[in-house]
């Protein structure tokens, strides 16, 4: 029988293995696509500042370095042998918080479709340990050594790009159902569940993300998710943090960011895109978020992208 050190020393060796995968698809910083369409790959050189965005559901495996990410002023911290799972859309920002040209913050982020965690649930016996809870839309967890294993699998098929359309498949649902299995994948397993209150909270979500401009009609949204009011707000900030109004403000002040940093457009025009009446309020509600008034983050963003390129 294994000894704890053995174990240990088992995962070290599938995370360095996962390591030099991931360095060999990485050989320039950022954010790299690959052949298989879910699955995207991670390097970091350098310490990042704080990056918005609405992060959509997914798995980060990091195998080197460590990132912190903020939902709503709780902090969530992972380094090598973590993983990070957001099962609805949240936003989130990020910033990797260790990390050099000699060991750069290395990762990888395969998306998860709740339907095929859905499916999953179906077909498998995986057990329920709190049916009918209300979870945080995100968690970290350790990386246990069948899941690095899997992922392992999972990457080293970029290697071999004839057998992605058969096995990749088989890979992701092996990574999902190792989720599922772990303390905290209840809290994915509930986002997938028709009628549970994780996934009504979901469909409240998609509704907000879809009209973001519109104004908010909590009772509209309540008839959505078959709640009062109440609980619609008290289930919402279990799942976001938040509330409804600020999940929208959230998602109101990214969009607006994304568009002052893509377009030769004016903040006042940006504010009415995105659903403000004021253009001084949301000028205001922008630098509380960003830390910075619109035209002045903007200029700053632009002066780093360029640094970043040069």
């Amino acid at each position: 029988m294994n000894t704890a050190d053995d174990a240990f020393h088992d995962i070290e060796q599938k995370r360095e293995e996962l390591a030099a995968v991931i360095d060999r698809f990485c050989a320039q910083d950022g954010i790299h696509s690959t052949a298989i369409p879910s699955l995207s790959l991670v390097r970091k050189s350098h310490p990042t500042s704080p990056v918005h965005t609405l992060h959509e559901p997914s798995l980060c495996i990091v195998v080197q370095g460590k990132k912190v990410k903020m939902l709503a002023g709780e902090s969530y911290v992972y380094g090598p042998s973590d993983y990070f799972v957001v099962s609805v859309d949240l936003p989130i920002s990020g910033a990797v918080i260790e990390a050099s040209p000699e060991e750069p913050y290395l990762c990888l982020r395969m998306e998860i479709d709740p339907q095929e965690v859905l499916d999953l649930i179906r077909t498998t016996d995986v057990p329920s340990k709190q049916a009918g809870a209300t979870r945080r839309g995100l968690f970290v967890s350790k990386t246990s050594y069948p899941l690095l294993d899997a992922a392992v699998r999972l990457v080293r098929l970029l290697e071999t790009s004839r057998d992605i359309p058969v096995l990749a498949p088989l890979f992701t649902r092996e990574i999902l159902y190792r989720i599922l299995l772990e303390n905290q994948g209840e809290s994915l397993r509930q986002i997938a569940i028709a009628g549970s209150n994780s996934y009504r909270i979901a469909d409240v979500i998609r509704k907000i993300k879809q009209d973001y401009a519109e104004p908010l009609r909590i009772e509209e949204l309540a008839a959505l998710a078959h709640m009062s009011p109440s609980s619609l707000h008290r289930h919402f900030k279990d799942v976001t943090a938040m509330s409804p109004l600020q999940y929208q403000k959230r998602v109101r002040l990214q969009e607006a960011r994304r568009l002052l940093l893509s377009q030769a457009i004016d903040a006042a025009e940006v504010a009415y895109r995105v659903g403000y009446d004021s253009p001084s309020q949301f000028s205001r509600e922008y630098a509380r978020l960003f830390g910075r008034p619109p035209i002045t983050d903007i200029k700053q963003l632009r002066r780093n992208l360029l640094a970043a390129n040069t």
